[in-house]
């Protein structure tokens, strides 16, 4: 099996390695799209779908990647199965190396054109991706997303559109792929093509309670309000913003003070009552 199929992985030494991923299909695929049939049935690689060869051998669909992707002619040629350059170890596992960079950025383009769409919404709606963790919702498929379109920043996260919150792949070989291969956009528009995919929003939230009884609102309310107003406080002292704060607290010390001075005078007339 080339070594490029095998993603970020290539040092693993699991023989179940090159065993074919569970829920692709590998109907449509060409005769000459050995290399890419072998990287997206390998584990690890379940979030990727098959890029036409149409559309890897245009040269617009590869605009500006020349400048992203070291060895980037190789890189295309072996993607392309086309590779016959005769170079030693090192120079070969480079090669290989920008060959999945460079077949991962063109996937981000490829998911967001109309057969790329197509083939990601049939993995969604068999769960290829996985199921939302959240118990409020019930099991939701996810989608793989990246944080960022620039290669490097950030790894793959996956969305749910029930709760629309990021979660963490389980796996750490989805774990490691770069977020920049799928995009930001991708989710946003699959939806706005496919909006009957999209779910009602979860409505549901855990009610924490004590002893069957739900905790009060109004003095939840209070204390989050206070650690605001003292978090806010802290901030403007930082900043050296004069407010209205120093004048509130001096009167509470001496409302506090007058309190306790009538306090006093009440215990002494109660204490010389008791002696009488």
């Amino acid at each position: 099996m080339p070594e490029w199929i095998m993603g970020y992985q290539t040092t693993t030494t699991n023989p179940d390695a090159s065993s074919s991923a569970p829920g692709v299909d590998l109907e449509g695929l060409s005769a000459d799209s050995d290399k890419i049939l072998e990287f997206i049935t390998s584990r690890g690689n379940e979030y990727f779908c098959d890029v036409d060869e149409e559309y890897l051998t245009d040269r617009f669909n590869l605009t500006n990647l020349n400048t992203e992707v070291s060895y980037y002619q190789h890189a295309l040629d072996l993607v392309t199965d086309v590779f016959d350059l005769d170079c030693d170890d090192e120079m070969r596992e480079a090669i290989e190396k920008s060959a999945r960079h460079l077949y991962g950025l063109v996937h981000a383009r490829y998911i967001v054109t109309t057969r790329g769409l197509q083939k990601m919404m049939d993995k969604y709606k068999k769960g290829d991706f996985g199921k939302c963790p959240r118990v409020s919702c019930e099991g939701q498929h996810l989608l793989p997303t990246g944080q960022a379109d620039n290669s490097n920043i950030t790894a793959v996260k996956l969305y749910c559109a029930k709760c629309e919150d990021l979660y963490n792949p389980k796996s750490s070989r989805h774990a490691a792929i770069d977020g920049a291969y799928f995009g930001t956009s991708f989710h946003s528009i699959l939806f706005q093509v496919y909006p009957y995919l999209l779910p009602a929003k979860s409505q549901r939230r855990y009610e924490p309670k004590i002893y069957g009884f739900k905790w009060h609102a109004a003095a939840a309310l209070a204390r989050w309000q206070s650690e605001e107003k003292e978090r806010m406080k802290e901030r403007l002292e930082l900043e050296g913003v004069v407010t209205g704060f120093e004048e509130e607290e001096e009167m509470d010390e001496e409302s506090l003070m007058e309190e306790e001075g009538q306090d006093g005078i009440d215990d002494m007339f109660e204490g010389a009552r008791v002696a009488r």
